[in-house]
């Protein structure tokens, strides 16, 4: 099992590697040219700038049983269908069960803003989502473990 991160613009890669050197788990964060990050622990792979490069990446190196953390509905979606893991950085479970609801409200947030409406407003992370972050993520790496 390896944890994949979609690593460009997420918040949480510190508890990602503290919490993956804890278990001596392989980290891979993929990001591209245009955001590079650096890492003492994990493998970082950068890709090309062109949209979506990040995400076949992640999507190709993924394998069952890994854990991918990503902001995108798309890559939850194909990692699930390969039989791995899958949370965004504020903590929420991808899940079979969540992501088509999740994907189709992607698509009419999409339509919505096509028309000119505002869908969404972000509000400000804090300690809290920090912390259900890394409580959901280690019970993806222990349940993930017991299989």
């Amino acid at each position: 099992m390896k944890i994949l991160v979609d690593a460009d613009a997420c918040p949480v890669k510190n508890i990602i590697e503290t919490t993956a050197q804890q278990y001596k788990l392989e980290v891979i964060m993929i990001c591209c040219v245009n955001s590079p990050v650096t890492s003492q622990y994990a493998q970082v792979i950068i890709v090309d700038g062109f949209s979506q490069a990040a995400d076949i990446a992640i999507v190709n190196k993924t394998e069952k049983g890994d854990i991918v953390v990503t902001h995108d509905y798309g890559v939850a979606a194909m990692v699930l269908e390969k039989g791995a893991m899958a949370i965004n950085p504020s903590g929420k479970e991808y899940t079979d069960n969540n992501i088509e609801e999740l994907l189709m409200q992607r698509f009419i947030n999409f339509k919505a803003r096509q028309s000119g409406m505002r869908t969404t407003r972000f509000k400000k992370r804090n300690r809290e989502d920090d912390e259900h972050f890394k409580k959901t993520f280690v019970n993806l790496i222990e349940k993930s473990l017991l299989y």
